[in-house]
């Protein structure tokens, strides 16, 4: 189961929404080698321009005496511009990760940059802040630990009226949150869940961007099905802000949607209480979520869209296997039609723009149609068989995932595989069968099987198109030669 803007706390060159294009399309890279590497992302706020950080914008990096130097003034300085100033400089040289763990080395460091951050001098505040982000994005979990004596304040600060200073705050502790244990086991008791179920209330859309963020991190603890999940997030107001926050309409945000979406992801994935979700109503609102999507794509308004629809697919398909919704009544309150065409609407965007995202669309209507036979209805009624077929060709894993929803409307009885048949099914698993993968002829054996059993007819057609050839190829395949040899006794003596 399965961008970071630059910062708005001084003015930039251009407008906000296309910083936050940008790293959304940053992001869809981390997003994706996180899933499947299970590597951490981190994200980084900065908006120095160019010409602020030195020639050619190369920051140079800090020895020790100068590092010490810029604490000195930034702490015992005259005027407050000649401190601000230092903690500037301070910030730019931790960009570097010699800086960095020349700081952390540094006796005392620590306690005067929080010195700073806890001061009554809103710009030395936010700089003391700055420099911490910087530290936070360190790839040495020593460094994230570094920073734990700083981490109840910023905590505190969510609470800010500053809504910069939140979203700071916020992506810095999601920073230090992946990075190390040691961080999260101080945060949890001090009510880091509490202080995000308040932050998620805000009118800011930074604000909830970053909240998403710090969430997610948190989420993908490796201790969070356990200990975090069940009673912390579960037992908050977290999940119903979420899937309002998820509801389609004029007032959805694509950033925010996508944090949160992701945020939800990983709480289904975690299969700790997804009935609860349901009883919520995330089914439904994740269902309309779907018929928005498949909406923009016939608008054309589908940039980052992708970055959305992958963990909306995954959260629909993680509630469909959840016995609670059988047993709780809970539909999509969609009809069935509306469903199954919205998610080819998708599938075939992917197989133009992000084929990637095929079998994320396949595994969802591998779900509805596995114990729905009105869902099968709508695939067949809605003639889109020849469609799934012609996805066979794109790889192997989508090859095997058209193929089971296929076994899923076959074994649904005669009536089913009639509607199956003729048409282009029989040509396309003699195709597969000439696959040197086991797992797709194996699952194209299965199709055969239930045909023949539901629909003898198929038997004549497939020994007429030397069917029985197809199959002599795997005759000796350890893995596949007893439904080879089972499939040939049938078609030969029924």
């Amino acid at each position: 189961m399965w961008s970071r803007r630059l910062g708005r706390l001084r003015p930039v060159a251009c407008g906000a929404e296309e910083l936050r294009r940008r790293r959304r399309e940053r992001e869809a890279a981390l997003r994706k080698a996180r899933r499947e590497q299970q590597l951490v992302s981190k994200r980084l706020l900065r908006d120095d321009a160019p010409e602020e950080a030195g020639e050619g914008g190369v920051v140079a990096v800090l020895g020790e005496a100068e590092v010490q130097q810029f604490l000195r003034l930034a702490q015992r300085g005259t005027e407050e511009k000649e401190r601000e100033r230092a903690l500037v400089s301070l910030r730019r040289g931790l960009q570097h990760p010699e800086t960095q763990q020349t700081f952390i080395r540094l006796e005392g460091g620590m306690r005067i940059l929080v010195g700073l951050l806890t001061s009554n001098q809103a710009l030395l505040q936010l700089e003391a802040a700055r420099c911490l982000h910087e530290l936070s994005h360190s790839e040495q979990s020593v460094v994230a630990e570094a920073c734990l004596p700083a981490t109840s304040y910023l905590l505190t600060y969510l609470s800010s009226h500053s809504s910069d200073f939140i979203e700071l705050c916020l992506y810095t502790l999601g920073n230090l949150i992946v990075e190390s244990e040691a961080v999260r086991r101080q945060l949890l008791p001090q009510g880091i869940v509490p202080a995000l179920a308040a932050c998620i209330q805000s009118p800011h859309v930074a604000v909830l961007e970053a909240l998403g963020y710090a969430l997610s991190q948190l989420l993908q603890a490796k201790e969070a099905p356990e200990k975090i999940i069940p009673s912390s997030i579960l037992g908050s107001t977290l999940p119903q802000h979420m899937l309002q926050l998820l509801q389609p309409g004029p007032k959805l945000n694509p950033g925010v949607a996508v944090e949160f979406a992701w945020c939800l992801h990983y709480i289904t994935c975690s299969q700790v209480n997804n009935a609860l979700l349901i009883t919520h109503g995330a089914l439904s609102t994740l269902g309309l979520l779907l018929l928005d999507l498949a909406g923009a794509v016939q608008r054309t308004e589908y940039a980052g869209l992708e970055l959305l629809a992958c963990p909306v697919l995954r959260c629909l398909s993680n509630l469909l296997t959840e016995a609670a919704v059988e047993t709780t009544g809970e539909q999509m309150q969609l009809r069935d039609e509306r469903v199954i065409a919205a998610l080819f609407i998708l599938l075939q965007f992917f197989l133009q723009k992000q084929p990637s995202l095929l079998p994320e669309g396949l595994w969802l209507l591998n779900n509805l149609t596995a114990n729905s036979p009105s869902f099968c209805t709508s695939l067949l009624s809605l003639h889109l068989i020849e469609p799934l077929l012609q996805l066979l060709p794109v790889s192997n894993v989508v090859s095997v995932m058209v193929l089971t929803v296929l076994c899923n409307v076959a074994e649904k009885g005669p009536a089913y595989c009639q509607q199956l048949w003729p048409g282009p099914l029989l040509p396309s698993l003699l195709n597969t069968l000439a696959f040197s993968d086991t797992e797709v002829v194996g699952q194209s054996l299965e199709l055969l099987h239930l045909l023949f059993l539901y629909q003898p007819e198929a038997i004549h057609a497939f020994l007429q198109q030397s069917g029985l050839k197809a199959l002599e190829r795997h005759q000796e395949e350890a893995q596949l030669q007893n439904r080879v040899h089972a499939l040939c006794w049938t078609a030969l003596h029924r």
